[in-house]
């Protein structure tokens, strides 16, 4: 279902810088807003949502199904757009409909997993999430390539394989509800954040620092665009960045589960930083395909222990809050996030811009190890 998911949402995300800085005369400021804004609108509903699956007693189906069925819905008219701001306002819809669905699906992983295989589990996830993404923008770079067809239609045809994902998760994907006692009704308005580990809040605040230097990804096909390279070419290179990301999220998974998910995430986010750092340096375009495809085969390590840590700390009665909570804090930090990176690229350079995310990225590992994880854990891993 993720696999036909980003499918059709790759088909369309790569293309939006290049819609804003050619169809509709913006720049990285506007996609950083853009970008920023779409991660943070449903922030609040992501919480929302995964703690209505904890009470509803593990049943998250329904909300992941509505929230698949929205996105798909509106993506496709992302063709269309006029404007920068009707862009923004369709991309945001778009992910409204992420915010319903991201937390129930990550707690369903969770739900059908045992613990012991919980970090294969979820590489397993983005694996899938990321293949889905190579193929989306090699259907669409090979339909711009051969077939004369326009942006818009391209991204009018992502409907397709969005039909697919609703479909499958509507009729394919099962569930088994919860044993545990459902919280009663008034509780739904609380969201509370005491429940929750010590540990996992450190995490969580620590995870919202690295979220503004996780600036979107379609930064790194504005810099593509900037150097040269064509619209084929830059959706080639967004393949191959999550071609590189997909090979190696069920390996970090996997040794997530042997070594334990810290020095995954840490490596994860550290290799972040230098890859950034190097995107400040890189001048032409065989150097952003060397470090584009480095960031991927990086981040794919860290990306399941990344969700995989969420789940240890939290029980089965308050799974879908702790995830909740999870894109609600890296939601928050979306908009100033997207903004900075664009402001500083706009202001100084680019070259600033990815050196800024480096640093900060750099900052937020040495915290998750000194500050976050516990002392007691850090023995043991």
């Amino acid at each position: 279902m993720s696999f036909f998911n980003d499918l059709a949402s790759e088909m369309v995300v790569p293309l939006i810088p290049i819609l804003l800085a050619t169809v509709l005369a913006a720049g990285p400021v506007a996609l950083g807003l853009v970008e920023g804004v779409a991660d943070a609108v449903a922030s609040l509903l992501k919480l929302w949502s995964g703690r209505r699956s904890d009470l509803l007693g593990g049943r998250r189906k329904g909300l992941a199904l509505a929230g698949y069925a929205l996105s798909n819905s509106v993506r496709p008219l992302l063709g269309i757009a006029g404007s920068w701001p009707v862009l923004l306002a369709l991309r945001s819809l778009d992910r409204v409909g992420k915010g319903l669905r991201s937390a129930p699906r990550d707690a369903l992983v969770a739900d059908a997993t045992p613990p012991e295989i919980r970090g294969l589990a979820f590489g397993f996830h983005r694996a899938l999430d990321n293949a889905g993404a190579v193929g989306g923008s090699l259907i669409a770079a090979a339909v711009l390539a051969w077939s004369g067809m326009s942006l818009t239609q391209v991204i009018l045809w992502s409907a397709l394989p969005g039909a697919m994902g609703v479909l499958l998760i509507a009729f394919g994907i099962g569930e088994k509800p919860l044993t545990v006692t459902p919280a009663p009704a008034p509780q739904i308005s609380s969201l509370p954040w005491s429940t929750l580990a010590v540990p996992l809040r450190r995490y969580l605040l620590v995870l919202m620092l690295f979220t503004f230097a996780r600036a979107s990804e379609t930064f790194i096909v504005l810099r593509g665009h900037e150097l040269g390279m064509s619209v084929v070419e830059l959706l080639l290179l967004w393949a191959a960045m999550n071609l590189a990301k997909a090979l190696t999220s069920t390996r970090g998974g996997m040794l997530a589960d042997k070594l334990g998910k810290e020095p995954l995430i840490l490596f994860g986010w550290a290799a972040f930083g230098v890859a950034f750092m190097l995107l400040g340096w890189v001048a032409h375009s065989s150097w952003l395909w060397a470090v584009a495809i480095l960031y991927g085969l990086t981040t794919g390590l860290a990306e399941g222990p990344e969700r995989a840590l969420i789940s240890d700390f939290a029980g089965a009665e308050t799974r879908g809050t702790a995830f909740g909570w999870y894109h609600l804090m890296t939601g928050l930090a979306a908009i100033p996030a997207g903004l900075a990176f664009g402001l500083i690229w706009q202001l100084q350079s680019a070259e600033w811009a990815f050196r800024y995310a480096g640093m900060l990225a750099m900052t937020a590992a040495l915290l998750m190890h000194f500050w976050a994880w516990p002392a007691h854990s850090r023995g043991k891993t």
